[in-house]
């Protein structure tokens, strides 16, 4: 079996210092779930962006940052959990530590 440690970071490919290693394909899941470990660069940004028709939940894995949801500003820190309705503009900022966000979309963004 493939381990995590196995997969591969992929750049992203709208948002400079964000990189995304795949770990639950929609495929593995009847397109219900898809999870993947997203790495925020410090001082990098996942900027404002929408998932159509997607439920997305972050668990904040290590570093710090912040997430700009609904016109709040959440302080993201291991532990944090932030839930994201489809369809919501959200944007996050890592801080001088990087960010490891565990994102898992239902149904599957992937």
């Amino acid at each position: 079996k493939e381990m995590i440690a196995d997969k591969g970071w992929n750049a992203h490919a709208s948002f400079k210092g964000v990189y995304i290693k795949n770990l639950v394909l929609g495929a593995d899941t009847e397109n219900r779930l898809s999870c993947l470990l997203v790495k925020v660069e410090p001082g990098c940004a996942l900027e404002e962006h929408i998932h159509e028709g997607r439920l997305e939940l972050h668990e904040i894995i290590a570093g710090s940052g912040t997430c700009f949801l609904d016109g709040k500003e959440i302080a993201y820190q291991a532990g944090i959990i932030t839930v994201i309705p489809a369809d919501t503009k959200h944007k996050v900022v890592a801080g001088k530590d990087g960010l490891y966000i565990l994102a898992k979309f239902t149904p599957a963004a992937q």
